[in-house]
């Protein structure tokens, strides 16, 4: 999975003024959790761009000024509610051997006969939840329409894998080929013209 440095400042008082300042000042506090105590850091906003406003997902290496680094995922983020602007942001620490929790984007790969017979494909899953070692980390799950026809579905259990675990119940919708409203009003045109024919 890529990784993207974040280049952080650790930071010695956590009150509100403090956080408020670092704001201000166009930074962003962060804790990275999972270690033996939080971590309290900042970044400037800029560098969260490619992490946060993307589709891809990512690992981060959290680059200190004291020298250290820390391999890490994003856990959670919050927005405010008016400008957007990204307020604060929790990483939790990476460990080779140690499971970890991601949403990782779908990739839909291959070609439906069912969409090539006028079908529409829905997506009903973008992102699937994942939980693996940082090696086994995908950067993108494949979801391979191939064999789709109209009316068919495929379930998050045609994509289980060895080297990670799905997070979904089995019975979870990943996409599906639906017949096109165009295609169904053609089919009710037609049932009522013959209907018509009839009478």
């Amino acid at each position: 999975m890529k990784s993207i440095t974040i280049n952080g400042s650790q930071r010695e008082s956590v009150g509100k003024v403090a956080t408020k300042a670092l704001r201000n000042a166009g930074k962003v506090p962060c804790v990275l959790y999972g270690g033996d105590n939080p971590l309290h850091f900042s970044a400037e906003e800029l560098s969260f761009s490619k992490l946060v406003y993307t589709p891809n997902a990512h690992t981060v290496v959290i680059a200190l000024e004291d020298g250290s680094t820390h391999n890490a995922i994003l856990q959670d983020i919050q927005f405010h509610p008016v400008t957007d602007k990204i307020l604060h942001i929790d990483f939790y620490r990476l460990f080779d051997d140690k499971e970890v929790t991601m949403d990782i984007p779908v990739k839909v790969v291959g070609k439906s006969p069912g969409v090539m017979n006028g079908g529409v494909l829905r997506l009903n899953k973008r992102k699937l939840r994942v939980k693996a070692i940082p090696a086994n980390l995908p950067d993108f799950i494949e979801a391979d329409i191939s064999e789709l026809k109209i009316g068919n579905k495929l379930y998050v259990t045609a994509l289980q894998n060895e080297n990670y675990k799905l997070l979904h119940a089995d019975n979870t919708v990943v996409c599906q080929v639906r017949i096109s409203r165009a295609a169904m009003k053609a089919a009710q045109d037609a049932a009522k013209a013959e209907k018509e024919g009839e009478a």
